[in-house]
């Protein structure tokens, strides 16, 4: 049997880094030698305790290290943003859970990130069968659009957003918004994202980048959205926790691997 922590109510942070992460591999700069823990920045990702399950959103490939440190012994489900490396390549690491469920893992995503995952992953599609039980993950594909979603009690509702060139996904779950991996919010997304109590949203660094919001443009969607909490999310070592923090507007601060924001449970039942 797993053992695991209840995070029913909660946001877990599991990752707040950026697609290298934080300490960059060979980088001495002051924030990959802080030794500020919230300086240690995973690859970005967030579980959600929803009713029926904790709900997964992305793999990256620090997954394994992830929910150890966190002590979540359990995913129930799985959706995704996109299907960029850092957030898909943990992929494997959901081996064991459908050990646990009984029945193959669930992921919600979009067609491209399907098509993505059974290239990359083509051994856990194969007709051959497995040399043992759990050799290969076993997953299924929830198709999401543009519909609201239920995923484990609770209602989902897919924001899209632009990510440089690419087409991805923010999701809304109650009054908390994810919107990790993105430098543009369509017109007809703004409205999914009114009266929120939390947003966390992209902001890699403090230059203009092709596919992220910079910390200024991450400032200005905050303002518009008018949460009541910002934590901004997908930080390269450019952002020094502390040092930003001191110099963000009220109601701003910077994500770091496991923060837990509360979800008001009552928000998330599907009517």
């Amino acid at each position: 049997m797993y053992h695991s922590t209840d995070i029913t109510g909660q946001l877990v942070v599991l990752g707040s880094g950026t697609s290298v992460g934080v300490p960059a591999i060979g980088c001495n700069c002051p924030v990959c030698t802080s030794n500020d823990r919230r300086n240690n920045r995973t690859r970005s990702s967030v579980i959600l305790g929803l009713p029926q399950g904790n709900l997964l959103i992305d793999t990256t490939p620090d997954l394994r290290t992830q929910l150890l440190r966190e002590k979540i012994g359990i995913v129930h489900a799985v959706a995704f943003t996109h299907s960029h490396a850092d957030h898909l390549f943990g992929l494997d690491d959901v081996r064991l859970f459908p050990l646990y469920l009984g029945h193959a893992m669930p992921l919600y995503c979009r067609a491209e990130v399907e098509n993505q995952i059974r290239r990359s992953f083509d051994y856990a599609f194969t007709d051959q069968q497995p040399t043992h039980v759990g050799a290969v993950p076993q997953l299924s594909f929830v198709r999401v659009g543009d519909a609201p979603l239920e995923v484990l009690g609770a209602r989902v509702i897919p924001i899209p957003l632009q990510h440089g060139r690419f087409d991805v996904l923010g999701f809304r779950l109650g009054d908390v918004a994810y919107c990790t991996d993105t430098n543009g919010i369509p017109q007809s997304s703004w409205p999914l994202l009114e009266n929120l109590d939390t947003l966390i949203l992209d902001a890699l660094r403090p230059r203009p980048h092709p596919t992220h919001f910079s910390l200024e443009e991450a400032i200005d969607v905050a303002r518009r959205v008018g949460a009541r909490q910002t934590y901004f999310t997908h930080l390269t070592h450019e952002l020094g926790h502390a040092e930003t923090e001191a110099n963000l507007p009220p109601g701003m601060a910077l994500a770091y691997d496991g923060l837990r924001v509360p979800i008001v449970a009552g928000t998330l039942r599907v009517p």
